[in-house]
Parts: structure tokens; sequence; C-alpha cells
């Protein structure tokens, strides 16, 4: 915490201020004590004598944690109105970050269940605060997108599916957007780079949503993609056995089709139980970039874009139609 009540009943904000370090600290949500500590290894912050006594209290927080939350604050101090570790006694939360009273930043360090996310974004949903969530080291895209990532993922018509990654390291703030992933399960994506405290933080979160030139990028294709389906088949992977499943059902088989079947390769991210932080109606989305790609002609070569940009495709293949 980097937070706390001093005895003459003040916010202490270590961020800004500076301690008596005999005065006795109280934690802003339960009011249970807690004690300034100013070791070596973090940065100073206040802990609760007693732990399990703050039901606001869901884990321990990490050196990366209080550098990172301490870090946006002073970025957004200067520009808006932003309050540190805001208490919600209806909610029995503590956002990291609340800015204008209206946008809860979270930053989430460690893993935590999806049952737990979902409970928490929509307890701030409930309350009218708009809440995103700015993943720390531990949870940044790799290879593949987790389940619990997909429920970090947000969406705008310029940028697709996107979510936020803070570097502090090299003090970054990252933009993964336009993601996808290929039937091996890779994520495909774009990147933007901030470094902290250059620009407005409040206008580069807001980037996905104004408005801008549509970017694109060639996704990478699998030419021996039969093989690997091959493999997966040998291997009774449990997503190519129900492909195959579906497959027999429709008098196919997996095994003698070629790449060209199983085109478009890079797709939209899937997810069975929806996107929690996501409240768009997402099906014409699909439906359009389904059927864009049905029309290419060249399937050794895909093109991704944007959602406007298949919106826009499919508006105009209407109206050409209608003129018929």
């Amino acid at each position: 915490m980097l937070t706390a009540i001093n005895q003459a009943g003040c916010l202490v904000n270590l961020v800004m201020d500076e301690p008596q370090k005999n005065d006795h600290f109280y934690c802003p949500g339960c009011q249970g004590q807690v004690r300034l500590k100013q070791g070596t290894i973090l940065r100073p912050h206040f802990a609760h004598i007693i732990l399990k006594d703050c039901h606001y209290a869901y884990e321990n927080e990490s050196a990366q944690h209080l550098e990172l939350k301490s870090a946006l604050y002073r970025w957004l101090k200067h520009e808006v109105a932003v309050e540190i570790e805001a208490v919600f006694p209806e909610l029995g939360q503590i956002a990291d970050l609340l800015v204008e009273e209206k946008l809860a930043l979270e930053v989430q360090c460690s893993s935590l269940s999806i049952q737990r996310l979902l409970e928490r974004t929509k307890a701030y949903q409930d309350q009218g605060i708009e809440v995103l969530w700015l993943l720390g080291k531990d949870l940044w895209i790799k290879d593949k997108l987790t389940a619990l990532q997909k429920q970090f993922l947000r969406f705008s018509q310029n940028m697709g599916f996107h979510l936020w990654e803070l570097d502090l390291d090299k003090q970054v703030l990252r933009l993964r957007y336009l993601i996808h992933e290929d039937w091996h399960g890779q994520v495909q994506c774009l990147t933007k780079i901030f470094p902290f405290e250059k620009g407005r933080l409040l206008s580069i979160l807001r980037q996905p949503y104004l408005p801008q030139p549509l970017l694109s990028f060639q996704g990478r294709m699998d030419q021996q993609l039969g093989r690997y389906i091959a493999q997966q088949l040998y291997y009774q992977a449990p997503k190519w056995m129900e492909l195959q499943r579906q497959a027999y059902e429709r008098g196919e088989n997996l095994l003698t089709q070629s790449p060209d079947d199983f085109y478009p390769q890079v797709r939209l991210p899937q997810s069975a139980i929806g996107f929690a932080q996501i409240r768009d109606n997402l099906e014409s989305y699909y439906q359009d970039f389904s059927t864009y790609y049905k029309k290419q002609q060249n399937k050794r070569v895909q093109q991704l874009y944007p959602p406007a940009f298949y919106r826009q495709e499919t508006q105009s293949n209407l109206g050409r139609k209608a003129l018929l």
C-alpha cells in the first residue's frame, strides 16, 4: 500500500508525502493498523500488521506493482484529477488509480482466477465506472493467448482486439493491438510503445477509440500446415480431435485437406465464455471477417486489417449489389 491514514486522520500518500516515522498509520479500507516499511528491496510502503483482517487486500504487493502504480500516478497527476488507492466500500475494492472519478486503472502483476476478474470488472461496471487493466510482466502476451489474457482483451473498430502491458525495466507502456491467433495458437499482432511520462497518459489510453489511419499487417502463413495437423491428431490434441470429429460429420477428413481449406490461417480470438472487458456485440465483426477472406482468390497471402475495414468492405459490397 502507498496510502494510509495517520493519527491526525489525514491521508498520507507515500508518492508525494514524507511521513513521520513515529506516527501510527491505519488502512483507509479496513481501518486496521498498518506499519510503515522502508527496506532496501521494496520502495517505502505500508503493510498490514494482520493482513487477513482486511477484506480489501487480495494479495501481497510486489515491488513491481508498487513501482508501476507509483509511476502511473506521477504520470497522471499533472494532467487530470487522479486518486491513488481509491477505496470503494460498497464494492469491497481498492482501485489502484481512479481517474476523474470515472475510470479505474488496475495494475495487474500476478495471476488471478477468471472468476475473480469477472467479479471485480462487473463490480466497477455496475457502479458506472470504466475499468482498464494494465498488465505486469508475468501477464504479458508471449507466444499464445491464455484463457486469462483473453479476459483482459478490449476492442475498438480501429484497433480490433487489444490490451495494455507495463514494462517497469524499460519504463514503457505497450499497446498490443490487432491481436489475432493462427491455427498453431500463436499470437500475431502489432505493437505501439509509449515511454513513461512522454505525452498525456489519458490521451494515450484513448488512442484505440480515436479516428486514425487504418493500419494493417501481413499475417504469417504456414505452408506445411497439413503436417502440423497430422501431428496434432497423432498426439490426440483435444482441439484438433474435436475439429476432426466435426469434419467427419460433414463427410470430410482434415488429413486430406489442403492449406487452402484452412484459409484464413490467421483468425480472430475465440472465447467460449465471451470477453469480460468487451460489451460490444462482435457477431458482425466475425461475419465480416469471414466473408472478406472467403472472397480472396490468393490464399497464399493474408493481410490483416482493423474491424472498420471489414465493415467498410461489407457495406461497399451491399451498395454494389443494390445498384445491380
